[in-house]
């Protein structure tokens, strides 16, 4: 069944599924959101384009701008907190269209009554700690309170502009690129799952939230055309990622799946819940496709930043009908 053909729901309403990032939010998006837009002229990169942002020409440069809501439970879990993914998601979405001159972010907050201030506080200081650790800053923004019982606790939307001189789409897979993913995957997903149910478990399982604008930068300098695709594998994890990739490029991919980078912590989490970590949300990795003349010096090139230690050559572009 292909997504246009998908119903949008049995009971004519939103369900929980629709957010998850599979095929039955994308079938929402599609039939309800762009149908709209897609027809009306834009010269640039649009709403249809489905991709981590919009890309707007500006003289020789492109503006990318994105937007991004972020709701999570629980709101602190290890490694992050509710503000510092929506800062990390909104940065990282501009850095995967290859935007990594970044001019300011919005931010806006919806609280439930009764909120904690002292919670507020602490999220704010985490808003503040990964703006400067990637590079920007808060420019404008809105608050708003809702009564209790009508919003869980806190929502919050982050919206970002950036400049580059490349927009890197990820719909231009070519057979033959070598797939790269810049670190460890299923951390942020199976810690998250991990707080959320109170689960003990052995090692140092935490999330690995952070700003890969830094690390994107580096790799685009050392080489500017190397990269052929790139996202990042937030909802749905490596495996929708991928997919994503494959099916916008009309390509394939054959993944050599023991050469995913996992940690013990991270593969003992997902055999106690039952969940492979190749469908599990990431929040600091990108997954780029690469020439294969040029796959070897990018991958040293991503070891080199603190970020990209873990980078691994993951698989292969192949045609359509091969992908693994």
């Amino acid at each position: 069944m292909t997504v246009a053909a998908m119903p949008l729901s049995n009971s004519g309403r939103v369900s929980l599924k629709q957010g998850g990032g599979g095929r039955a939010m994308r079938a929402l998006i599609e039939r309800l959101f762009i149908r709209d837009f897609a027809a009306m002229p834009f010269d640039g990169v649009g709403l249809a384009a489905m991709d981590d942002g919009a890309a707007i020409p500006m003289g020789d440069e492109w503006l990318v701008i994105t937007t991004d809501s972020h709701v999570i439970h629980p709101i602190f879990f290890p490694g992050g907190d509710i503000g510092r993914i929506s800062i990390c998601g909104t940065v990282n979405d501009l850095a995967m269209m290859g935007a990594t001159r970044i001019l300011g972010l919005t931010c806006g907050v919806i609280l439930e009554e009764g909120f904690p201030l002292e919670q507020l506080e602490a999220i704010q200081r985490s808003i503040v700690a990964t703006c400067l650790e990637a590079g920007t800053v808060i420019v404008t923004g809105d608050t708003k309170v809702m009564g209790s019982g009508e919003i869980d606790g806190i929502a919050i939307n982050t919206t970002g502009i950036a400049m580059t001189k490349r927009v890197i789409r990820d719909n231009a897979l070519r057979v033959g690129d070598r797939i790269i993913v810049t670190g460890t995957i299923g951390d942020h997903g199976l810690a998250v799952m991990a707080a959320r149910h109170g689960l003990e478990l052995e090692g140092d399982l935490k999330s690995d939230v952070a700003p890969l604008n830094s690390l994107i930068a580096l790799a685009t300098a050392a080489m500017p055309e190397a990269i052929t695709a790139m996202k990042d594998p937030t909802r749905g994890g490596l495996a929708s990622a991928l997919h994503e990739m494959a099916s916008k490029s009309n390509v394939g991919v054959m993944l050599r799946e023991a050469s995913v980078p996992v940690t013990e912590a991270v593969r003992a989490a997902g055999e106690i819940l039952g969940i492979d970590p190749l469908h599990v949300a990431n929040e600091g990795k990108a997954v780029m496709g690469v020439r294969p003349e040029d796959a070897d010096r990018m991958l040293a090139i991503l070891r080199s930043h603190p970020l990209g230690r873990d980078a691994a050559i993951i698989g292969t572009a192949s045609r359509r009908g091969r992908a693994h």
